[in-house]
């Protein structure tokens, strides 16, 4: 039981950034890993960026590279995505999820928080 809230979504210029937050809790002591995802209009749900909730180990999906940067704050119980050089493409609903077991699927998610990138 892991609730999740995302916030830092907004509407941007292309080439524009945008700082994504997560914050965590519940029982915060069982994460395994992070992950951002994102839905855009008419597509189905897709991976965009992953972390382990300890240890520095990151992922991210092929488009997103040397955009988009996953980082965490332990302390705060709080992972982050830092978006920059945005697409329109990137427009999308972002969701935060969370991982308790090496072997589980992400089964908490948050509510999703709307990026819109303008041309």
């Amino acid at each position: 039981q892991v609730q999740l809230v995302e916030s830092g979504g907004g509407l941007v210029q292309a080439g524009g950034s945008l700082r994504l937050s997560c914050a965590a809790s519940g029982n915060t002591l069982s994460l395994y890993a992070m992950g951002w995802f994102r839905q855009a209009p008419g597509k189905e749900r897709e991976f965009v960026a992953g972390c382990m909730w300890l240890g520095s180990a990151r992922s991210y999906a092929e488009d997103v590279k040397g955009r988009f940067t996953i980082s965490k704050d332990n302390a705060k119980n709080t992972v982050y995505l830092q978006m920059n050089s945005l697409k329109p493409e990137d427009t999308a609903v972002y969701y935060c999820a969370a991982k308790v077991a090496k072997t589980a699927d992400f089964t908490s998610w948050g509510q999703g928080t709307q990026v819109t990138v303008s041309a």
